[in-house]
């Protein structure tokens, strides 16, 4: 099991709207909005890299009112 912190910036004043959006896409366990430099922080879990891969950009970055992602896969040390 892979999971990732997915820290997004939206258009103004969409961030509550994509928070919630993105929180129903399977895969996706938590999407809070905030404030900050980012204005969506996502944490996710696929099977595999690749899977989160497709994860983040067949469905997350789809996401209407979304400027820009950055995944930051979580290590174990």
């Amino acid at each position: 099991m892979v999971q990732a912190y997915i820290l997004i910036q939206t258009e103004v004043g969409k961030a509550a709207a994509v928070a919630e959006a993105i929180s129903e896409i399977p895969g996706v366990t938590q999407a809070e909005d905030v404030t900050g430099p980012y204005d969506v922080i996502v944490r996710a879990e696929a099977n595999n890299v690749d899977e989160l891969g497709k994860l983040v950009v067949a469905q997350i970055q789809g996401v209407r009112g979304i400027t820009r992602t950055l995944t930051c896969p979580i290590v174990h040390i």
